[in-house]
């Protein structure tokens, strides 16, 4: 596989929702909040492709089809309410297409994980001309991020977890996300 032809497309979609969706850090959203504190974004490695084909005993030829987060991009908010605030400012969004949405905030992972995940097709122009890529979209708190990365590095870089550690795992997400709970009840009194 031509990999750097192949990742171009990717590379430029992950550029360009970066600049659109940036935007929601910086104005006021109607509530007179900014609902998002961070805009982030990547294309996945070559190597972590390469993993994935093996594992799940995908074709090259239909990568750009079964895999979603090929370009991944990640809006972190301060509170949960927030997230659905995000949700419905890109359902509105007219520049790429909703494919799939996986609302794991209220219904979390067995392993705890907390995000709300969107699938979107989005259009890029490159000089072939129009070619649409997939890009999974995570919207999530910044204290499900520090779960997350922590069950990450957990998990992934040190081996599978133990049975006894990934229980202690889900209970601290289940913590965490009473205490965003009440942190958000305290920023409605004002």
């Amino acid at each position: 596989m031509e990999w750097e032809k192949f990742f171009e497309p990717y590379e430029q979609a992950v550029a360009e929702l970066k600049v659109k969706l940036g935007y929601l850090t910086t104005g006021q959203v109607k509530t007179g909040t900014r609902p998002v504190e961070s805009v982030t974004g990547r294309v996945k490695s070559q190597a972590s492709i390469e993993e994935k084909i093996v594992r799940r005993h995908l074709h090259e030829d239909r990568l750009a089809l079964d895999l979603q987060d090929i370009a991944g991009l990640r809006i972190m908010t301060k509170y949960i309410d927030d997230i659905y605030k995000v949700v419905e400012l890109l359902r509105k969004r007219t520049d790429f297409t909703i494919l799939e949405e996986r609302d794991y905030v209220m219904n979390a992972k067995p392993s705890g994980y907390r995000s709300y995940h969107m699938v979107i097709e989005y259009p890029v122009s490159l000089y072939s001309g129009e070619t649409k890529v997939l890009a999974e979209i995570q919207i999530r708190t910044m204290a499900m991020h520090f779960w997350a990365t922590i069950e990450h590095d957990l998990n992934y870089k040190h081996g599978e977890i133990k049975p006894e550690m990934a229980k202690q795992l889900a209970e601290i997400s289940e913590q965490t996300f009473s205490l965003e709970q009440e942190l958000s009840e305290i920023k409605d009194m004002e």
